[in-house]
């Protein structure tokens, strides 16, 4: 699974910063059917844990209410630099992940 992330490259420490993740999946609800009448299996992206240096900082549950490549978009407090990283896991148990730097100033 692919994904974009938008994270600011730079902040100053204690600035609320924006994080954005539109991630490319079907988020196949199970209600649909195929040209055979046959069911699509259910596969949604159930989880997104999302890490700055290594402590998480944001958790979502995912439902089949969530359309077709999800976008979550939420706010942190830039504290140092380093990393923030972006996981989520779908009912096929397919893991994905995205990575990005930050570099924290004052």
């Amino acid at each position: 699974m692919a994904a974009r992330v938008q994270v600011p490259k730079q902040a100053r420490r204690g600035e609320v910063i924006e994080l954005r993740i539109v991630i490319q999946h079907v988020m196949e609800t199970g209600y649909r059917r195929d040209n055979f009448g046959r069911a699509i299996a259910k596969n949604v992206i159930n989880s997104l844990v999302v890490r700055y240096n290594g402590v998480e900082i944001f958790n979502a549950e995912l439902g089949s209410g969530v359309a077709a490549n999800p976008y979550l978009q939420f706010c942190t407090t830039a504290i140092a630099s380093g990393e923030i990283e972006f996981v989520w896991v779908d009912d096929a148990g397919v893991r994905g992940s995205e990575r990005a730097a930050i570099t924290v100033t004052g």
